[in-house]
């Protein structure tokens, strides 16, 4: 048994392939790096356009998919995978396909940063882990991996050293510290540079120093 992976030859074709992505920041054809940005449960792709402004990196291109009905999938993300078909595997092939189109106009791979809140967080962590590679970097804020449980022998490959940084509270009501911790122990197997911060009594929110970081993660990849 293996994880699923995005098949290039056959994508998977769902709810979230037809709508156009929304754009920001630098014009891709100068800027430095990239940033995919993915939206929580009943956003919008123009909301998480309000981080971007708070990392001020005129150097970056920031992309971001909208989900159908503002969801990518409907049910919480530690339910069984197949009850939340088809809207996961179609956000996830949706991030397949902004990283290829990103990567078509010469960004490479290396410079793109994958971000996310909440389902997006979830989403962005998922997808670094099912296609192991060497990323700008990988943001999951309150998020995790999806699905009941965690099976280490599942994961293989390496990430070579690319920075990870999970954020979320100690409390938060829909994402467990414990999915968390798994969550950095599978980015550890696959040789990630993973930073982890939890929050004590945060609500389900973005905060300062969540913003701090990721600046700071921006900042150093554009060194």
């Amino acid at each position: 048994m293996s994880l699923f992976r995005i098949d290039p030859d056959n994508p998977f074709r769902g709810p979230h392939q037809s709508i156009k992505p929304k754009e920001y920041g630098a014009p891709m054809s100068r800027a430095k790096a990239a940033m995919i940005m993915i939206h929580g449960r009943g956003a919008t792709a123009e909301s998480m356009f309000s981080l971007a402004d708070e990392f001020a990196q005129p150097d970056f291109h920031y992309l971001a998919p909208q989900a159908e009905n503002h969801t990518w999938y409907p049910y919480s993300f530690l339910q069984p995978k197949e009850n939340n078909q088809p809207g996961l595997s179609s956000g996830l092939q949706r991030i397949h396909d902004l990283m290829e189109e990103i990567k078509s106009a010469g960004i490479p791979a290396e410079k793109i940063i994958l971000l996310g809140f909440s389902q997006g967080g979830c989403l962005a962590t998922e997808f670094a882990v099912r296609h192991p590679q060497k990323l700008g970097g990988v943001v999951g804020l309150s998020g995790g991996l999806i699905g009941p449980e965690i099976d280490l022998s599942l994961y293989t490959g390496s990430m070579e050293q690319t920075p990870v940084f999970l954020g979320c509270s100690n409390i938060d009501p829909h994402i467990p510290k414990e999915r968390v911790d798994e969550t950095e122990t599978v980015f550890k197997k696959l040789n990630a540079d993973v930073t982890k911060s939890i929050y004590p009594g945060m609500p389900h929110t973005v905060n300062e120093d969540e913003i701090k970081t990721v600046r700071g993660m921006m900042a150093d990849l554009l060194k």
